[in-house]
């Protein structure tokens, strides 16, 4: 059977493709969380990422130990999400055991959270209790949901094995059953044309012998035609035993010509050529290759038979012709062929030539075996008989060959040939009773359906990240500080102090005099002029050359009503 599993370019790729796919996807968060600017230490986090990458490639072999390496560290760094979400994937499908499919991905969510609370001040978003937000947000994405998934996976693809493992079982149940009724049948058959047909032919044979003791005094001309006929009934009586030998169980023969472990050897054979020659018929027998004593039953039985028929048929058709029987004993096949030349003087008329009934047991027991079985006549006038018998044949437990059409079994979908216990099987094993065309859409189909997965838990990692850091507080509660004497100028235009164009024409001509020593002055107008009923409050911060505030001096200016240019009736 030609294994379905990939080439070896294939399952070299495959592999190195997946761990590409997962890393390019962490890269995908780390640049999303850097551009919203929530990425501290870019550059630690990057080679974590990178070295991650690295330890998701042995997840077949330590399945567990990766995905809580890769939770530790996620913890550590956000954008390790999605490899550790592929992780939990494979791990959860791979793992058969309930108990440790719950608890895998129970530990592995909780050291998430352990170590993103531990790394929280340093290293996240910069407390403790920040740092616990983010890996209980981190924790589903990443651990539990793909977990769950993958579990869901795994007991699927398990269950589909188990239906195949059961349907593969009761078809060979079924065959068995077929094959011994079959058998049981032909025993059935066998045992009762032994009962009727054999025990008639005794009685022929016994008449027989009797007519010829009568005969051997009355009309001793007639004794050798009772004798032809006790004869011929006895070996009409031993074929047909040879017969019900096929009919019954094939692993034994019955009847006094019973199988001997000498049949078919090349002993048997140079004994059925001599016992030719004795009987006037010229054979010559050509033997090839070592003697078949070690070879199975049914194939020396084989053997026997075709010389057998073979040297029968010429002693009742061609007795003067010269005969040549060749047996070719190889590695693979035994050939055995028998052929004799034509007959001296005119053809034997039709009415003399056998049914062919012997020619036709002789193909089903070659065939039976697996063999070929050929038997024509020469031109020049002869007779060929040549058979090829496999010299190992397989046989079914009933001990025929198996059909050439019929269904093998196969073994379980679920088998591991290699002994791997059943929480290491590999996920992506094919499926043994698809093709490759099959096999290959299947596992495109897959692999697109985990990449938008992962796509879509890499895009909730990032808003579950950015959600976190951008609730934490800003590090400044309460009113805004108030401008000091002694600050510098680019410390007071932080507070917000900013100069007003118009806040300084309206001071202009209204202010008092200026502080010894001032080099600059700033009129604000947010939050330091107030309105005032018939003026303005206005504040002015004065600077000297250093740019360092000196003075912060408060003064009124009155406004200006202008008059209404008309009146409203």
């Amino acid at each position: 059977m030609v294994p379905l599993s990939p080439s070896p370019p294939a399952a070299r790729v495959r592999p190195v493709a997946r761990t590409a796919g997962v890393g390019l996807a962490g890269l995908g968060v780390y640049g999303a969380v850097g551009h919203l600017g929530f990425l501290p230490y870019p550059a630690l986090q990057l080679a974590v990422l990178a070295a991650a990458t690295g330890i998701f490639a042995l997840r077949r072999r330590l399945p567990g130990a990766v995905l809580l390496v890769l939770a530790a560290l996620t913890g550590l760094v956000p954008a390790v999400g999605p490899v550790t979400a592929a992780a939990a994937y494979a791990a959860a499908r791979r793992t058969a055991r309930p108990r440790l499919r719950v608890r895998l991905p129970a530990c592995a969510a909780l050291l998430l959270v352990v170590c993103a609370t531990a790394a929280g001040p340093w290293l996240g978003p910069g407390s403790a209790a920040y740092g616990l937000a983010l890996g209980l947000a981190l924790a589903p994405t990443a651990v539990i949901v793909p977990g769950l998934i993958g579990t869901a996976q795994g007991q699927q693809g398990r269950l589909l094995r188990a239906l195949r493992e059961r349907g593969d079982a009761a078809e060979r149940a079924r065959r068995l059953a077929d094959s011994e009724a079959r058998t049981h049948e032909r025993s059935r058959i066998a045992a009762e044309m032994h009962d009727l047909v054999g025990h008639r032919l005794s009685l022929v044979s016994l008449h027989a012998g009797g007519l010829e003791l009568a005969l051997e005094r009355a009309a001793p001309e007639l004794r050798e035609e009772a004798v032809l006929v006790r004869r011929t009934t006895r070996d009409a009586m031993r074929e047909l035993r040879q017969a019900l030998g096929v009919l019954g169980p094939l692993g034994r023969d019955t009847g006094t010509d019973a199988l001997t472990d000498a049949t078919g050897t090349r002993a048997d054979i140079e004994a059925l050529v001599a016992q030719s020659r004795d009987g006037g018929i010229a054979v010559r027998l050509d033997w090839t290759g070592p003697d078949l004593d070690a070879r199975p039953a049914p194939v020396r039985r084989a053997v026997h038979r075709v010389v057998r028929e073979a040297l029968t048929n010429v002693h009742r058709y061609a007795p003067d012709a010269h005969v040549g029987v060749t047996v070719l004993h190889g590695a693979a096949q035994v050939r055995v062929t028998v052929r004799n030349g034509a007959r001296p003087g005119p053809p034997a008329p039709a009415e003399e030539l056998g049914t062919g009934r012997g020619l036709t047991g002789l193909r089903e027991r070659v065939e039976l075996l697996g063999g070929t079985f050929e038997a024509a006549a020469l031109p020049s006038g002869g007779f060929r008989v040549d058979a090829a018998v496999p010299a190992e044949p397989d046989t079914d437990p009933a001990g025929g060959r198996t059909p050439a059409g019929a269904d093998t079994p196969r073994p379980p979908s679920g088998a591991d040939p290699s002994g791997a216990h059943a929480h290491d099987t590999d996920p992506h094993a094919t499926d043994p009773h698809a093709t490759d065309a099959e096999s290959d859409e299947r596992r495109t189909a897959e692999a697109l359906t985990l990449g938008f997965g992962l796509a879509a838990l890499s895009a909730l990692m990032v808003v579950a990240i950015a959600f976190v850091y951008a609730a934490q507080p800003s590090g400044r509660s309460g009113p805004a500080p108030l401008p000091r004497i002694g600050m510098t100028y680019g410390e007071v235009a932080a507070l917000g102090v900013q100069d007003n164009g118009a806040v300084r024409a309206a001071a202009t001509g209204h202010e008092p005099p200026r502080p010894a020593g001032t080099a600059g002055c700033v009129y604000p107008f947010n939050g330091a002029t107030e309105r005032r009923p018939g003026g303005l409050l206005i504040a002015r911060y004065c600077f000297d050359a250093a740019q360092r505030l000196i003075a912060i001096d408060r003064f009124d200016v009155p406004s200006v009503r202008d008059a209404t240019p008309w009146e409203i009736p």
